[in-house]
């Protein structure tokens, strides 16, 4: 689908939320694709008010709501995997969470498998976006952002 602005990526990011409770969706894309702004877009349809910005430093930024805690991981700086250990990860899944996930890949063998996968792409205008499901959550999640 294509996305052609910062106000549309953050509504992609807020259909999301509306159709997820728990599970981990890894948010793919070069620097300034918007995997921030769709992470903004998401918190703020839950019912974040205040800033929502990259976890680049922190790693892991949590945002608790009554229906579940959603974090907000950015790996750019990991250079291990294993450091996913440390973060705490394995607290994170043991809880009815949710994941956001941007450059997963960082995590590779450490990170479990995401339910869905959201790749941004650069256009020229605006960005490309693809979603893939990796599993049952994950189709759900496509069949709800292709109904709407």
């Amino acid at each position: 689908m294509d996305i052609p602005d910062a106000t549309a990526m953050e509504a992609l990011g807020a259909q999301l939320a509306q159709a997820c409770t728990a599970g981990i969706i890894y948010l793919k894309g070069e620097l300034g694709a918007g995997k921030t702004t769709l992470a903004r877009g998401f918190l703020r349809a839950l019912g974040h008010e205040g800033r929502v910005r990259s976890p680049t430093y922190t790693l892991v930024e949590p945002y608790p709501f009554d229906s579940g805690t959603v974090y907000h991981l950015d790996l750019y700086r990991l250079s291990d995997a294993r450091e996913l250990e440390d973060l705490g990860l394995r607290d994170l899944l043991a809880e009815q969470a949710l994941l956001l996930v941007e450059w997963p890949e960082r995590g590779s063998g450490v990170l479990p498998a995401a339910d869905l996968l959201v790749t941004i792409e650069h256009r020229d205008e605006g960005r490309r976006v693809t979603l893939e499901a990796a599993t049952a959550t994950g189709q759900h999640l496509v069949s709800q952002i292709q109904s709407t």
